[in-house]
This record gives structure tokens, C-alpha cells and sequence, in this order.
């Protein structure tokens, strides 16, 4: 895999797939958008409409770089989110679980396609089991570690409405957050 920065794949891109991750982000809510803050809600019709948005963040996903991206990213209320489990494969899970958490825990720098240019310090479990089903109902379930334990985590929040400046230590909180501040100018 291209080296994953906090979440986002830290890669060299040509001039095209540059204007792809723009047009990408551009459809990715940002930080401070309310949607972002949302609690969503669970998936109960396992249709072509689902089916055709989970396309369509995999796709997003993909052109911005990312390695996940939850519903509520794109402004959809709905327990689901598509992600990376191995460095080959991106798959969706609907209505997610993590249902296995180790004890042994990781702290480090996660990044988000929602809050660009910001990384923040995240301690996460190791390793974890996720369940769920795909976008057409079935069932599947995940033994992940690593880069794809913490992934799987940190969309997860998002489901609740958690960032991952909520999960980071209170210095880099405000670090982050002075970063992300509309500066004033003055002329």
C-alpha cells in the first residue's frame, strides 16, 4: 500500500488524479459542517439506492486518497461506511459493530478527509473484530489489525458523530483547532 498518513494515502499523484482528489474533497463535507456532528441512523432497506451510494463513496474514497469515508461524510444519515480491511479490497459495512476490541492499544497521528491538513495523536485499539453486512444484506465480518483496526475505528465514530479531534489529547485538540479557524485579515 502507499504509505498511509493518518488515514490518507500519502502518495505522489499525476496532474489528473490531482483534479479527481479535488473534485473528490469538494464532495466531502469539512469540518465545521453539522453533519459531521451527526448521530446516524440505522440502514433497514437493503436496496438499489443503497447500492448506488455505496458506489459512489467507494469511488469518492478512492479519487480522494483516503483509506474510509462514513455516510455522514457525504451528508447521509446512515450506519455505514466503505473502508480498506487489507491493501487490496475496499468493501462496505452497513450498520457496523465492533464487536472485539484488544486491550493492547497504539497511539498514532490520524488524519481525516473531512478536516484537511490536520493530524492529530488518536490511541485506538490494535486490533478489532467488525460486523455488519454489505450492501446487499449479508453478513460479514472482519479480524482487522493495524492501519486497518484504526481505520475501522475511526469511521465507526463517525457513525456517532465522533471526530477525531474529540479522541485526541487537549493540546493537540486546540493545536488542531487554531488551525482550522477562519483567520480574520486585516488590511
Amino acid at each position: 500500500m502507499a504509505d498511509v498518513e493518518g488515514q490518507i494515502k500519502n502518495e505522489e499523484l499525476d496532474a489528473e488524479h490531482e483534479a479527481r482528489r479535488r473534485l473528490a474533497l469538494a464532495q466531502i463535507r469539512q469540518y465545521p459542517d453539522a453533519a459531521l456532528k451527526m448521530k446516524a441512523r440505522p440502514v433497514d432497506q437493503f436496496d438499489d439506492e443503497l447500492r448506488s451510494l455505496v458506489e459512489r463513496m467507494k469511488v469518492l474514497m478512492k479519487d480522494a486518497s483516503g483509506i474510509g469515508l462514513a455516510a455522514t461524510q457525504v451528508g447521509v444519515l446512515q450506519r455505514l461506511f466503505v473502508f480498506q480491511p487489507n491493501e487490496d479490497d475496499v468493501v462496505a459495512v452497513v450498520n457496523p459493530e465492533i464487536v472485539e476490541r484488544s486491550d493492547e492499544t497504539d497511539v498514532a497521528d490520524e488524519g481525516c478527509l473531512s478536516i484537511q491538513g490536520i493530524l492529530v495523536p488518536v490511541e485506538r485499539s490494535t486490533t478489532v473484530t467488525l460486523v455488519g453486512r454489505n450492501e446487499t444484506g449479508e453478513e460479514v465480518r472482519y479480524e482487522l489489525e493495524d492501519v486497518y483496526a484504526r481505520a475501522a475505528q475511526h469511521e465507526a465514530d463517525h457513525l456517532d458523530g465522533v471526530l477525531m479531534i474529540d479522541r485526541t489529547t487537549p493540546e493537540a485538540r486546540r493545536e488542531a483547532l487554531g488551525k482550522l479557524r477562519p483567520r480574520i485579515v486585516l488590511t
